[in-house]
């Protein structure tokens, strides 16, 4: 614990703009976006995750690779940009990716992606990062991204049926579920601690969702751990019905129709 916190405390330490960005291919795996990058000299495929709070190399990898202890600093590179003297944490990433049918070398998070818009379509995947100067300009409706500790939140209504509520999700990226909220704020009679874990079975179906003027029923939600800040977490089977900018430096996801 003390060692992540030394981390997130770390943060983005410079960001090199010698390499223009650049459009890469990615895929979805389990509804989780994956890309290939290269961290602290380890290349590979990485969950690229805008909702984590941290960047982590798993541990197998960094020990293959010659690393030892809980964190790591190196160079990232990603989809043409780089980023120098970054903090890393060394995680055994196995209940995040057990389920994946290749190895994963790590997770880019929000720690490095919020020095960049961050650009991905999903059909067919499509993955872009640049600075604030380089970028076209914005299309499609805005939302504001405020910061819950290190993770990025937009507002959102749900619906139980009886009941509605504006909530505070993280737009995550590499999230196995289309929504997960904290336990705080919800629960699922009968589930247990499995319910939290990456691509577990027990879900329940949320009545309804709204964002952006778009109407989601029958949503499939699973529960947060209840460790962060916010409400809760939106993935890609919900964020992918629009190509994303997420517009960090601007503090701005904006939602495209394709």
């Amino acid at each position: 614990m003390i060692a992540r916190a030394a981390l997130l405390a770390c943060g983005l330490a410079a960001w090199s703009g010698e390499a223009l960005a650049s459009e890469i291919a990615c895929w979805l795996d389990r509804g989780v976006l994956v890309a290939p990058a290269t961290a602290a000299g380890v290349s590979g495929d990485f969950i690229i995750d805008t909702g984590a709070d941290h960047s982590a190399i798993h541990n197998t990898r960094a020990q293959a690779a010659g690393y030892e202890g809980e964190t790591l600093s190196g160079e990232v590179s990603l989809a043409g940009a780089r980023v120098v003297r970054q903090g890393l944490a060394i995680e055994d990433l196995d209940a995040r990716t057990w389920a994946f049918p290749t190895p994963i070398a790590g997770v880019i998070g929000a720690d490095i992606l919020r020095a960049f818009v961050v650009e991905l379509d999903v059909a067919p995947c499509r993955l872009t990062l640049a600075t604030g100067s380089e970028p076209p300009p914005a299309r499609g409706l805005g939302l504001p991204i405020s910061w819950t500790g290190p993770s990025p939140t937009i507002d959102a209504a749900v619906s139980d049926g009886p009941r509605a509520m504006v909530l505070a999700l993280t737009p995550a990226t590499g999230l196995d579920a289309g929504l997960r909220l904290s336990p705080q704020i919800a629960d699922i009679p009968g589930a247990d601690a499995k319910t939290v874990g990456p691509f577990e079975s027990g879900r329940a179906e949320l009545r309804a969702l709204s964002l952006g003027g778009e109407l989601f029923e029958a949503v499939q939600t699973g529960l947060t751990d209840g460790a962060g800040a916010a409400d809760g977490a939106l993935g890609l089977q919900v964020l992918g019905r629009w190509r994303l900018r997420f517009d960090f430096p601007a503090a701005r996801l904006y939602l495209a129709d394709r």
